[in-house]
């Protein structure tokens, strides 16, 4: 197989979250309590960016960056088990 050079691996635990089906309502509670007090309640935004359309912007793997990696104050890093992760990203790509 070939395999270019700027393509990197997968973190292990995206990849893992990449390789379950997530639960939309599961997804909702746990956007619901843990991001809706910055990016709102439907994820219109508040302190937090709007989210509305985001994995448009932002491929899945991103995605999952975006909410464990702590790269961007105010936000926290947050790293749920992977079948929660899975649930977020399956809820957000509905926004």
């Amino acid at each position: 197989m070939l395999q270019s050079s700027w393509l990197q691996p997968l973190d292990p635990y995206v990849q893992t979250v990449l390789e379950l089906s997530g639960d939309q309502e599961r997804g909702q509670a746990i956007f619901s309590m843990n991001c809706a007090v910055c990016h709102g309640a439907d994820g219109a935004g508040h302190v937090g960016p709007r989210l509305w359309e985001v994995s448009n912007r932002k491929s899945r793997a991103a995605l999952i960056e975006q909410v464990t990696s702590g790269k961007t104050p105010p936000m926290p890093q947050f790293q749920p088990n992977p079948q929660d992760m899975a649930d977020l990203l399956r809820y957000l790509e509905t926004l």
